[in-house]
């Protein structure tokens, strides 16, 4: 497997999200089937968060989510830089 973790359509992937992700195989796996589109949600409703203690939360709650097998976030509305 390549080291290569893909981002968003808009969207990097930031370098928290991807430590997340490469120490949960799981949501790896979720976040590597997903749509770069979804993937672009995940992305910008952790880096929409205003305090680093809701990002953590958020970047906790996503990897627990993505290992779980949903493939976006909860009651977010998206992206509004698409």
């Amino acid at each position: 497997m390549s080291d290569e973790i893909p981002g968003g359509v808009v969207h990097d992937l930031p370098a928290d999200l991807k430590k997340a992700l490469v120490t949960n195989s799981k949501a790896l796996e979720t976040w590597n089937d997903i749509t770069p589109l979804a993937r672009n949600e995940w992305i910008c409703w952790i880096e929409s968060a205003k305090k680093s203690e809701t990002r953590t939360k958020r970047i906790n709650w996503g990897r627990d989510d993505l290992e779980k097998g949903k493939r976006r976030p909860c009651c977010w509305p998206g992206c509004k830089h698409r």
